[in-house]
């Protein structure tokens, strides 16, 4: 490859790095901890406080009005002039020459409206902040913390569906250690990274996810059953009981939260919820549906679920495939129903009500108030199944970091130290030439192993330190032995463009052989090894490919423009030739 080409290659990798890291930096460098707490809780803790933070606006502003309805906005509240100016705007009036309170106040038609707008700056404030938090380096439960969630098996829904038949003993574990391998598909396909989960006792489940305090996001990938069933919608009943329920929803429920069945709904039939997100991700009941207890078509008999968007409407849509038998079932159903209502349950909630217009067979699309985290993590559970035994949490709390706030500075202190001695020691054995080459590349292997963890949403651990510094040294001493290569063929009379030229060839298979069987065994440790082991490996395998590039492809470009056929050369040492 011609010198212009790794160039714009190398500057390729930079850009892509850097954009892989901006989340990451974004989050722990430019959002107030105020907000990284606040974005931490669930969603409903998220709409309290925002709805809290808009209540106080409302009143510290009218106080001010009361004061001195001329005084200067404050800066707390300076985000409201631009919706007080969109307000003037829809309304035909003018914008006033000062912004003051009195101004300020008198563009929202309503107290309401002021409201409404200093709730939804919060809100989309901390749902940022929580979609941020999502995607960027993570820290492990020994540095950050996380959840831990103790799940108990679920016996007497088991003997329900099992013909009275209890499971214990052996059985009961056989099935729990089912769910453990269900589950740890189900995190790692959401992303989360080294979690530990283990059995406890005879009858629970111990999961512990690092860098992870979202509960409703926890709850999505560990209690979410995949249990996906077909069923017919009776139009008339479903209609008497929103008539009956909407209105007054204190007669829908008892005081177990579960939907009172009227009188009149005959056997054969069950009322569920159909639920739809509101601004803050929380469901919202819509209305209540009458189905057909008979299922038309069970979720056993699906293969495969992804995401999609539909063409038509622009919103997130699921796609599943049914196996045979599945799609020989439903494609008789739909046809014998063409012009029925179709309801797409899950877990118990309605997830889709849809028309049947033709007759369907294998493919089939699962449309709905979607949005697009939703659909996605839809097609996950159901693309894992349905758990062999039901759980239930009876634990669910946050876990501190076991080594604290004083610990981690002094870790990350001594990294850094050792870090800056590393390249210090390659300049004063190198000279400012050859050394600084080193560093730079060494730096450069630094900033693409933690981007590509951070694309990645990796957890790190202070096992994960460990495999990132052992790897900075690999990198170093792939340079040092490139070094001495060409320190030697120099010694031998060779010029220093034919020194560099030969040293960095003779010296790849040597580098390439210890770098390629490093990874051989990271890859081993990943697979057998336990979720300590397993963040050690992956930063290891990923720090070995990034100092490949850095030390075999970077360095020679450095040396390509400082070391030329016409007798330009760079200095391997401080001592003269």
């Amino acid at each position: 490859m011609k010198k212009t080409g790794r160039v714009l290659l190398v500057l390729l990798v930079i850009v892509v790095a850097a954009l892989l890291l901006s989340p990451t930096i974004r989050w722990y460098f430019f959002v107030p901890q105020t907000v990284k707490d606040a974005a931490a809780g669930s969603n409903e803790s998220i709409r309290d406080y925002a709805r809290g933070q808009a209540s106080r606006g409302v009143h510290a502003l009218t106080s001010l009005l009361q004061e001195d309805r001329n005084s200067t906005v404050p800066e707390e509240f300076a985000y409201l002039i631009d919706a007080a100016e969109d307000q003037i705007k829809k309304n035909g009036g003018e914008k006033p020459a000062e912004w003051t309170v009195y101004s300020l106040l008198s563009a929202f038609p309503t107290e309401s409206a002021l409201f409404e707008t200093i709730e939804s700056y919060y809100r989309d404030e901390l749902l940022e902040a929580k979609r941020l938090s999502g995607n960027v380096l993570q820290l492990g439960l020994d540095l950050r913390g996380g959840m831990s969630v103790v799940l108990e098996a679920d016996t007497a829904s088991y003997a329900e569906s099992h013909d009275g038949e209890v499971p214990g003993g052996a059985e009961l574990t056989a099935l729990l250690q089912e769910d453990i391998e269900i589950l740890t598909s189900r995190i790692d396909q959401f992303g989360v990274s080294e979690p530990d989960i283990r059995l406890q006792g005879s009858d629970q489940i111990v999961v512990e996810v690092p860098g992870e305090t979202d509960p409703e996001r926890v709850d999505s990938f560990l209690m979410g059953r995949g249990s996906l069933t077909f069923h017919l919608v009776d139009t008339a009943l479903t209609q008497r009981v929103n008539r009956d329920y909407l209105d007054n929803l204190s007669r829908a429920f008892d005081e177990n939260g579960e939907i009172i069945i009227p009188d009149y709904i005959p056997s054969g039939y069950i009322v569920a919820g159909y639920y739809i997100e509101d601004e803050y991700g929380i469901d919202e009941l819509q209305q209540f549906v009458v189905l057909d207890s008979d299922v038309v078509v069970d979720g056993v008999h699906l293969t495969s679920a992804r995401t999609d968007t539909d063409g038509r409407t622009g919103r997130p849509v699921v796609d599943f495939h049914l196996d045979a038998e599945g799609a020989s079932l439903f494609y008789d159903f739909t046809s014998r129903h063409i012009g029925d209502q179709l309801a797409v349950l899950m877990d118990g909630r309605v997830k889709s009500v849809a028309t049947i217009n033709d007759a369907i067979s294998g493919d089939v699309q699962l449309s709905g108030s979607f949005t697009e985290e939703e659909a996605r993590s839809l097609a996950v559970t159901l693309r894992t199944a349905s758990l062999p035994i039901a759980l239930t949490a009876v634990s669910e709390q946050g876990v501190g970091a076991t080594l604290g706030d004083d610990s981690v500075s002094v870790a990350m202190k001594a990294i850094a130290a050792g870090f800056l001695l590393v390249i210090i020691c390659m300049v004063v054995y190198y000279g400012l030439g050859a050394g600084l080459i080193a560093d730079a590349a060494l730096l450069l292997n630094l900033v693409m192993m933690v981007a590509v963890l951070s694309s990645l949403h990796f957890t790190l651990t202070l096992s994960s330190i460990a495999g990132l510094v052992l790897t900075l040294g690999m990198a170093i001493d792939a340079n040092v032995i490139i070094y001495e290569r060409i320190k030697e063929e120099m010694r031998n009379g060779m010029s220093s463009f034919d020194a560099v030229r030969l040293g960095f060839g003779r010296a790849f298979w040597t580098i390439m052989d210890s770098n390629v069987t490093t990874i051989i065994a990271a890859i081993v440790l990943s697979v057998f090894g336990s979720s300590t082991v397993k963040g050690f490996a992956n930063t290891l395998a990923i720090g070995v490919a990034c100092s490949l590039f850095t030390s075999l492809f970077v360095s020679h470009l450095l040396f390509d423009f400082f070391v030329t056929e016409d007798g330009r050369s760079v200095r391997m040492s401080w001592r003269k030739r």
